[in-house]
């Protein structure tokens, strides 16, 4: 066989291995496309389906509650004390509002409020987890006795102590709520960089002449990050335990609209 002939049976996808099986390519590649549908059958299973489908609604609640209910949220349209009804699905509080209006109403104010919360936590918590984590030695020690004097204190009395000095509010409670886990992120932000610097590729990238913070962009925060970013996930929940507290008590929204509190 000349190499023109070579070149144009390569061009044409006929030139096989000497002993390889021909149905072995395509059975890869059959293996290749089922792969992905078989990963999608393990996401959309119902325990995966309704808290997607949850969110999703509380979400829809929160962006635009005027398309699912048009009864007002803060005047009286029935009797105190109603149960629920198919006028009223969740039935009247006290005042005779509806509870439904409430609660869909109040979703803006809940998930909004424990986002921020979550952000402060995240972003201030991350930074002085991942500096003492770093930089150790005397920083280290100077910022986990702080993060140490956050974690000695109740909690729902340093955000109420945060609020007093803000004051009231939606947006100054969920900034308390922040505060009060900015010492959680701190200290598991900390572990992982420290965990991580150990690592033998973090050591082989310093031998090879990689700089500090070079070190610390490529290799150290992307392998630490990931369970501080699944704890912020967790923290929404009990954010907006803390902000439903707090308007309980008269320090949240002065309408006193959120979805936990009714």
């Amino acid at each position: 066989m000349t190499v023109t002939e070579i070149v144009a049976e390569t061009a044409e996808g006929a030139v096989t291995t000497p002993g390889a099986d021909p149905d072995a390519g395509q059975s890869t590649t059959r293996l290749g496309r089922r792969a992905p549908q078989k990963a999608w059958r393990k996401i959309l299973t119902p325990g995966t389906l309704l808290p997607l489908l949850i969110l999703l609604v509380a979400v829809a609640w929160a962006i635009a509650p005027g398309l699912f209910t048009s009864v007002s949220p803060t005047e009286t349209v029935a009797s105190a004390l109603q149960a629920p009804s198919v006028e009223h699905w969740f039935g009247t509080d006290a005042t005779g509002r509806d509870l439904l209006s409430r609660v869909i109403h109040g979703a803006s104010q809940s998930i909004g409020a424990a986002l921020i919360a979550v952000a402060v936590g995240l972003v201030f918590g991350t930074l002085i987890g991942v500096t003492a984590g770093a930089l150790g030695r005397h920083f280290d020690e100077a910022l986990m006795r702080l993060v140490d004097v956050l974690l000695a204190i109740p909690t729902l009395l340093l955000s109420l102590s945060i609020v007093i000095l803000l004051g009231f509010g939606t947006a100054n409670a969920a900034i308390a709520v922040g505060v009060t886990s900015v010492a959680v992120f701190a200290r598991l932000a900390r572990a992982q960089v420290v965990s991580v610097r150990a690592s033998e590729y973090v050591e082989a990238a310093y031998g090879s002449g990689g700089g500090f913070f070079g070190v610390l962009w490529r290799h150290v925060l992307p392998n630490s990050l990931t369970p501080v970013i699944a704890l912020a996930a967790l923290q929404l929940g009990s954010a907006i335990l803390q902000i439903s507290t707090l308007g309980f008590l008269g320090y949240g929204a002065r309408r006193r609209l959120q979805s936990g509190v009714c």
